[in-house]
């Protein structure tokens, strides 16, 4: 269902004073850079390598270029030689894709016994890249910098993380989320700005009636439903009472129907995310459980109780994931084992965790649910494949978008949990739980969160720069005290940067 943005521009500066033999070298180079970047394993969107750069038109040009093409995610620039920094105030002002200063130059070691003054004019990103370094932030240019060879792996995955960040912040600036009902009544963190995330995301949030969904639900036909209900005994382990001739089959086709349903309802307004709440369900017999975890499977965001930013997230960072390995699905934290070595949080949903995140196959089941006032519904239950993992927040401070991130190492529950008919995480959270807790809660973050273990701190720190939007991190360093001043600078910061 996703769809990114499929390349990278590399553009080289350098200026025309070295004559054209130093250019063809110069162009020579910078080719091979590209080259070996792009086929790196890091790196899961192509480097297309551009003309060298020498005069401030073709430079400006080329950055407008790159804003007009959708399938351009980004543009990451090297100044090759000394490339003198006012030819790139105008196109570096021009462009509104995400930008990466890579310091790189073409050789690893120096040959030194060769060394001459043509080697030195040939080779000088040091000096090259340190004027375009100046000139960026003389502009207030947001960009991410990282310097080493590219054969380095190390930079390679720094760049890749970049990427990623990037195709996420593209997700986002075209995504339209549809909201099934309105907010929770009387939940506070839920509750947004639809307008001020427009503006700073780009996302369209609006809300339909319920049962405008339910239109399409009623709609579905019976021939799609035996092959859709053919497709879950054929993907999951199926209880017998919801197998054809069990007793509570039809539970099963019905939540075939809403599947089907909600698909050709965001197929048809281009919707790439959505949300539900149980206080508004409409003519719908069931709140929507297993559809939700298959549509989070494709990659859509995905919001319970109206939450619309956390599914606005969801979907994002389910672009950012693409082709990686480890899921991302919507979380919320629900209760403590305090009593633990070490600690833990138990997370779930009523219904809706993303199956991306299982352990195992997941079982298809049917239980009673003492909320919302409908039929039984189904649902996949599992366990989360244990290992590192992030989560991630967002929450409306008033006068800006906060993001709040803990690293996470998912393990397996203590004990069996034979009465929790649901999927579930159990993480230990760094730096400890009661120090992540307490940060959390100092953060104003919510209880909805969207798990990752196919992204790390560094792609959120990427994207947060990218569409300029405050983080917080929660990790192995983090104390209470060292974290209640960055919040108080934060504040600061952001409000003074509102007046730049």
């Amino acid at each position: 269902m996703i769809t990114l943005p499929r390349e990278c521009w590399f553009l080289t500066g350098s200026q025309g004073l070295y004559g054209p033999d130093t250019l063809d070298q110069v162009a020579h180079q910078s080719q091979q850079i590209a080259t070996e970047l792009d086929a790196s394993a890091e790196l899961d969107i192509p480097v297309v390598w551009k003309p060298v750069l020498t005069e401030a038109g073709d430079i400006r040009r080329m950055m407008l270029a790159a804003n007009a093409y959708d399938n351009c995610m980004g543009v990451i620039i090297w100044m090759h030689t000394f490339s003198p920094a006012k030819m790139w105030i105008s196109g570096l002002d021009a462009l509104r894709k995400p930008l990466l200063h890579l310091h790189t130059q073409a050789n690893v070691d120096l040959p030194w016994a060769e060394i001459d003054m043509d080697f030195m004019n040939l080779n000088q990103a040091a000096h090259g890249d340190r004027e375009v370094g100046y000139i960026q932030t003389r502009l207030g240019i947001a960009r991410k910098t990282v310097a080493g060879h590219v054969s380095n792996p190390k930079v390679a995955a720094r760049v890749g993380s970049w990427q990623r960040a990037a195709a996420g912040a593209a997700a986002v600036r075209s995504l339209k989320l549809a909201r099934f009902g309105d907010n929770m009544r009387d939940v506070a963190v839920t509750e947004g700005d639809k307008v001020e995330a427009q503006l700073r995301f780009g996302v369209s949030v609006n809300t339909y009636g319920v049962n405008d969904l339910v239109e399409h639900v009623d709609a579905a036909s019976g021939a799609a439903i035996d092959a859709l209900v053919g497709e879950y005994a054929e993907t999951y382990k199926v209880a017998p009472e919801l197998l054809p001739g069990g007793a509570r089959h039809e539970s099963l086709r019905y939540g075939a129907r809403i599947e089907i349903g909600l698909r050709s309802f965001l197929t048809e307004g281009g919707f790439g995310a959505f949300t539900t709440n149980f206080e508004d369900l409409g003519g719908l017999r069931q709140l929507p459980g297993l559809a939700v975890q298959r549509l989070m499977a494709d990659g859509y965001g995905f919001g319970g109780e109206g939450d619309w930013k956390t599914s606005v997230m969801l979907h994002t960072l389910k672009a950012m994931a693409t082709g990686r390995v480890g899921g991302t699905s919507f979380m919320e934290d629900y209760t403590y084992d305090l009593g633990a070595p070490v600690p833990t949080i138990l997370g779930a949903h009523m219904l809706e965790v993303c199956p991306s995140i299982a352990a195992d196959t997941p079982t298809l089941e049917i239980h009673p649910l003492g909320i919302g006032g409908r039929e039984d519904p189904v649902r996949l239950v599992f366990d989360a494949v244990p290992g590192p993992a992030v989560v991630l927040g967002i929450a409306d401070m008033g006068e800006r978008f906060r993001l709040v991130a803990n690293e996470i190492t998912v393990v397996p529950s203590a004990q069996p949990l034979p009465k929790l008919p649901v999927a579930r995480a159990v993480w230990e959270p760094a730096p400890s739980l009661e120090t992540s807790a307490e940060c959390w809660l100092a953060a104003g973050g919510p209880h909805h969160t969207v798990l990752s273990a196919a992204l790390g701190v560094e792609e959120l720190h990427d994207f947060a720069e990218i569409i300029g939007t405050e983080l917080l991190v929660i990790d192995r360093q983090t104390t209470t005290r060292n974290f209640a001043n960055e919040l108080r600078w934060n504040q600061a910061y952001y409000r003074l940067a509102k007046g730049f």
